[in-house]
C-alpha cells in the first residue's frame, strides 16, 4: 500500500484510479490507512464475495492473495501482479502509462 502512495500521482497523471480492497472491516481499512498515511480509498471485502469472485481466497491462510489488478474502464483485466510480484507496483505503474499512451 505504501508503494502505490508513493506512485499515487503517475498513477493518477495516467488516469487510473487506485483502490484497495481487502478482507477487513471498514472501520480497519480506515485505521490501516491513517496509520500508513494511505489517501486512496480502501474497499472492504467483508465476507469475501468479490475475492471469492476473482479467485484470489486462499484456503491456507483464510484470506485474499496479495493481486494487483489493472481493469480497464470496460470492467476487463489487463494486467495483473499475483503474490511476491505484487508488492514492488513498478510493473503496474508502467502498464497504466503504457495503457494510458495507447488509448
Amino acid at each position: 500500500m505504501k508503494n502505490f502512495q508513493k506512485n499515487l500521482q503517475k498513477l493518477e497523471v495516467a488516469d487510473t484510479q487506485v483502490l484497495g480492497v481487502s478482507m477487513d472491516s471498514p472501520f480497519a481499512n480506515r485505521a490501516f490507512a491513517e496509520q500508513i498515511g494511505v489517501t486512496f480509498p480502501l474497499l472492504s471485502d467483508w465476507g469475501g464475495e468479490v475475492t471469492q469472485q476473482y479467485g484470489i481466497y486462499t484456503d491456507k491462510y483464510k484470506a485474499a492473495r496479495r493481486v494487483n489488478f489493472l481493469i480497464g474502464k470496460d470492467g476487463k483485466i489487463l494486467e495483473e501482479q499475483v503474490d511476491n510480484e505484487a508488492i514492488d507496483p513498478a510493473k503496474i505503474v508502467s502498464a497504466c502509462e503504457r495503457h494510458k499512451v495507447n488509448r
